[in-house]
């Protein structure tokens, strides 16, 4: 029904207008073509200056409304993101200016040169001068913005100062796992045979004596504040994007092709949450690629915190090594009982 009646008023609407024009051309003969077309152009060039006033009032009353909606308001999390930020100011304030002289003078002119029988048209034909002012000047201005773009995106995903923590970033349906290298600071291999959603959600290689101190978490993941992050991005079954919006940096995460990207963030959840004046204020990790039918819920979030806090966490995480094989955690001692004549494992 929802459909009919959508369809009824799209052919409702071209009907009426067919209606309106075949009126107008009934007047215009009746009036005289000419005199009809010059009274058209007339409104035309009224309507085209009131357009131009109410489009810039438009501007600005919804600026005035939602900027201090948007994430910009709030500034960027991080030192690249205060680049990205820098960029697109930058480019705003370019294509600003051009866009506010081009507009103007587009819709001045057809007021300004509308019809009139007193002034006799002019034909310009061809310029080499003016053709080359209007393509030499906006190629240099966007090959510098692109060169700054460049610039900054090699920066990104670049190699990070020596100091920096890793972390593995790996894109499942439909959520986020993170790997901590753990205190021999090295990644252990992994193999995606060896993934089991239960045990080895990375498919770890746990022959490798480097996966022995691996840390796995989902969902949430812990990073410090002014410590340079770097993420090794990943999948596991489809094309993830990895998109960190409030430190204004996106990448893919593709199944067998490993991204990296590295950002520095200069607020704890905890500053934001008093920048912000939010007390639920939460860093988020979003997938910002089409990757299935529960695309919408995959949400991380990301804590960042002080040093001190962080080596508190971490020091209660255990290494995924001991959630796959129980019976080698050094925490689990072995209790006898007397009447079942066993041991079994008690998790301290």
């Amino acid at each position: 029904m929802t459909l009919f009646l959508s369809v009824a008023i799209i052919v409702l609407i071209f009907v009426v207008i067919f209606q309106i024009a075949k009126a107008s051309e009934y007047v215009s003969i009746l009036k005289g073509e000419e005199a009809s077309r010059q009274q058209n152009n007339k409104i035309n060039g009224f309507l085209m200056v009131a357009f131009l006033v109410l489009g810039f009032v438009g501007i600005y009353v919804c600026n005035k409304m939602y900027y201090g909606k948007t994430q910009m308001a709030q500034g960027a999390a991080s030192i690249q993101g205060e680049k990205v930020d820098e960029m697109l100011f930058v480019t705003l304030i370019i294509t600003g200016i051009v866009f506010v002289i081009t507009q103007v003078l587009l819709f001045w002119f057809a007021y300004k040169y509308q019809e009139d029988t007193n002034r006799k048209v002019f034909f310009f034909a061809h310029s080499t001068k003016l053709e080359l002012i209007w393509t030499v000047i906006p190629a240099i201005a966007l090959t510098v913005l692109v060169v700054f773009g460049l610039r900054n995106w090699f920066f990104f995903t670049g190699e990070p100062p020596k100091n920096a923590m890793v972390v593995e970033v790996t894109g499942k349906q439909f959520g986020w796992i993170f790997r901590y290298p753990g205190k021999d600071a090295i990644f252990g291999k992994k193999y995606y045979k060896n993934i089991d959603p239960a045990t080895n959600s990375v498919g770890i290689i746990w022959d490798d004596e480097y996966s022995k101190d691996d840390i796995l978490t989902e969902q949430t993941m812990y990073v410090v504040k002014g410590t340079p992050i770097k993420l090794i991005l990943g999948s596991r079954d489809v094309i993830h994007d990895v998109g960190l919006t409030h430190f204004r940096l996106k990448m893919d995460a593709v199944p067998g092709i490993p991204t990296t990207m590295w950002f520095t963030p200069i607020y704890t959840t905890k500053e934001m949450q008093e920048k912000t004046g939010n007390p639920n204020f939460q860093y988020e990790i979003s997938c910002d690629q089409m990757c299935g039918n529960g695309h919408y819920s995959m949400k991380g979030l990301i804590q960042v915190v002080d040093q001190e806090e962080y080596d508190l966490w971490m020091a209660k995480q255990k290494p995924q090594y001991f959630t796959a094989f129980p019976e080698k955690d050094p925490s689990a001692v072995p209790v006898i009982d007397s009447t079942a004549k066993k041991a079994t494992i008690v998790k301290l």
